[in-house]
């Protein structure tokens, strides 16, 4: 049975086999240690099938894995101690898509995003009522009932902001996403505030590119890059598509994003002159 999102099985499946063939084993070995078939390794290598954290936590004493970082994030990846069902967004499991359950459950695992928008407010820094707007728009023949359900995922989802150790966010926003009156004066008002106030966060880092730079690397599409503790190797870059998401785990498409991100920091204003571009934004909403 496949517990878990995919991208988080597939990702945690290549990390241990990292980890075991640095151990000098075999997946015949590593099965044999463990008193598994071998094919039960190599599914949870491939990602094919989930892993209980227990299994983890197993697999990485034979490897000799010490690093508690790494230990942790990797358990964490795995889920609940019971493989599935511990994840505050499985009781939304009939209404989000799995695509939206692997990007909730790499944003939550994740100890930074980078992330570009063009368009909207971040969904981490959003209000409840920017975020129902948004997504009534972007859904307009869903019923209310099933818009406000999304909207709630969306304002949970921003528990990551307020852990003991919270996501580090940084985020670049295109002038066009604070000046686009989604909701109306009054909401957008209001939103403005609130991004205002989350900018000043000590993990929060808000720039905006204005208009004035013209045009820019990330201009045709808003992107997200997750990183993980301990090692680069399950960094992924997230596309956001109008009915998908598409995940890009290589290495090459890993730096393009990175290098393209760098440049639009060093070409949008300065947390503080954004901050002081939101305030006359707002002020004349």
């Amino acid at each position: 049975m496949r517990h878990g999102p995919a991208v988080r099985r597939r990702k945690l499946g290549e990390e241990l086999r990292r980890l075991r063939l640095e151990a000098g084993l075999t997946s015949r070995d590593a099965g044999r240690l463990a008193g598994w078939h071998q094919s039960k390794v190599s599914r949870i290598e491939t990602g094919a099938s989930g892993v209980k954290t227990a299994d983890v936590t197993l697999l990485l004493e034979l490897y000799g894995v010490g690093d508690p970082q790494l230990r942790t994030m990797l358990e964490t990846l795995a889920g609940a101690a019971d493989g599935a069902g511990s994840d505050w967004w499985h009781a939304f499991r009939g209404l989000i898509p799995p695509d939206y359950r692997d990007f909730i459950s790499l944003e939550a695992t994740a100890c930074a995003a980078r992330t570009l928008e063009t368009s909207v407010v971040p969904g981490l820094l959003q209000t409840p009522d920017y975020a129902h707007a948004v997504t009534r728009a972007a859904l307009e023949e869903m019923p209310a009932t099933t818009v406000n359900s999304l909207v709630e995922v969306r304002i949970a989802r921003q528990s990551v902001l307020r852990a003991e150790r919270p996501l580090e966010l940084s985020a670049v926003l295109d002038e066009a996403a604070l000046r686009r009156e989604v909701g109306g004066r009054r909401v957008m008002r209001e939103q403005l505030r609130v991004l205002a106030e989350a900018a000043q966060l000590p993990h929060v880092r808000l720039q905006v590119l204005p208009f004035s730079v013209g045009g820019y690397a990330g201009l045709t599409g808003s992107f997200v890059i997750f990183s993980f503790p301990a090692t680069s190797d399950l960094d992924v870059v997230v596309l956001d598509h109008l009915t998908s998401s598409l995940y890009l785990e290589r290495k090459e498409d890993l730096e393009v994003y990175s290098a393209a991100f760098h440049a639009m920091r060093k070409r949008a204003l300065s947390p503080a002159d954004s901050l002081d571009l939101i305030a006359r934004i707002s002020d004349g909403a």
